[in-house]
């Protein structure tokens, strides 16, 4: 049975809002990184504990919290504390099988995207990646560390273009943009193998090259 299902089966006979990471683990310990910004100044540093963003959430200027690995459960319901956030959307952050969607929460926005992407063995892999999109905060929560948002750390450091004078809902689009731009990536690398086979086909149809 897929790991999925047997973390899934834990779940049953439980109510709603039921916090259980169903899904892979891929590191040991979640990480969590804070990004703080404004026209004038940023600043970058890794929180150890859910405490400290508490001291973090009403500074000024767009706050921007990253969080990779979701194992940690009471880490992911403190934060969840901290800023609000409704018990039903901790649990489909926790459950990495959700399909892609936007929920209007009022007070925030709750989105799930898939992340597709190569693997180093040839095969594709969707890792699930949720945003919440608040007033003056955005929070992101991966499935392990990745180099997918770094272009956009970049820009934020640089200072160009609007990214650093315009609010949160930019921020989260950014997100959301590198997210689909790797579709575009899959979607080529796809296309170049059918290319290949058809050339190899072509060059070569014996029965052998159309099984393999």
């Amino acid at each position: 049975m897929h790991s999925t299902m047997k973390k899934r089966s834990k779940k049953a006979g439980l109510g709603p809002g039921s916090l259980i990471h169903i899904g892979n683990t891929y590191v040991e310990n979640s990480k969590i990184t804070l990004v703080r910004y404004d026209e004038d100044s940023l600043v970058e540093k890794e929180i150890r504990s859910a405490e400290d963003l508490r001291e973090e959430k009403d500074r000024p200027g767009i706050l921007w919290i990253n969080i990779d690995g979701l194992q940690d459960v009471r880490l992911l319901e403190e934060i969840g504390t901290i800023f609000g956030l409704h018990p039903l959307i901790l649990e489909d952050i926790l459950s990495t099988d959700q399909r892609p969607r936007a929920e209007d929460y009022n007070d925030y926005i709750f989105i799930v995207l898939k992340h597709i992407h190569n693997h180093v063995d040839q095969s594709f892999h969707a890792e699930q990646i949720s945003i919440v999109l608040g007033k003056n905060f955005v929070l992101s929560f991966q499935e392990k560390e990745a180099a997918l948002f770094d272009p956009i750390r970049e820009r934020l450091r640089s200072a160009k273009g609007r990214i650093r004078k315009a609010g949160a809902d930019y921020l989260a689009h950014h997100l959301m943009d590198s997210i689909v731009d790797q579709y575009f990536v899959v979607l080529e690398d796809i296309e170049e193998k059918i290319e290949q086979l058809d050339n190899d086909l072509v060059r070569d149809p014996t029965p052998a090259r159309l099984h393999t």
